[in-house]
């Protein structure tokens, strides 16, 4: 498989630069504390037991564990398969290992980006997130562009 150092190299990348942010928050933010970078932009210490936006908090952690390593192995499929995008796929599998690593050690997963457009509030996030957001944008960009 002449993809997989890239792969291994993109996943490595994500995990490496969300678990280093996520410790510097914890080490450096008390948990609710905030630090503000641009009025529209905060960055906190929060912990989220649910999934994406807090949402199915009640579940637990076990539930989104298992439901972690079941959608790991089903991107694993898919990118041995080379159905889609291979940089979409490592980025949402290095993501979903970001916060799989969070939930084993902490039970919850490790938020700090708070952004706000006036009224408008996104709830926090982080690296392992942004990186889900932006391989499941690639994987629907490649998509739609190849047709």
């Amino acid at each position: 498989m002449k993809r997989a150092p890239y792969i291994f190299l993109i996943v490595l990348a994500v995990v490496a630069l969300d678990q280093a942010t996520k410790y510097l928050i914890m080490t450096n933010l008390s948990l609710y504390d905030s630090r503000e970078i641009f009025p529209f932009l905060h960055i906190v210490h929060v912990r989220n037991t649910g999934a994406a936006f807090g949402m199915f908090k009640n579940l637990g952690s076990t539930f989104f564990i298992i439901l972690s390593v079941f959608a790991i192995i089903f991107i694993i499929n898919l990118l041995a398969k080379k159905t889609y995008s291979t940089v979409g796929l490592s980025l949402i599998l290095g993501g979903a290992l970001g916060n799989l690593i969070d939930r084993v050690l902490y039970g919850k997963v490790v938020d700090f980006v708070d952004f706000s457009v006036g009224t408008f509030h996104w709830p926090a996030f982080n690296v392992a997130d942004s990186s889900l957001t932006i391989g499941i944008a690639v994987i629907l960009a490649a998509y739609l562009f190849k047709k």
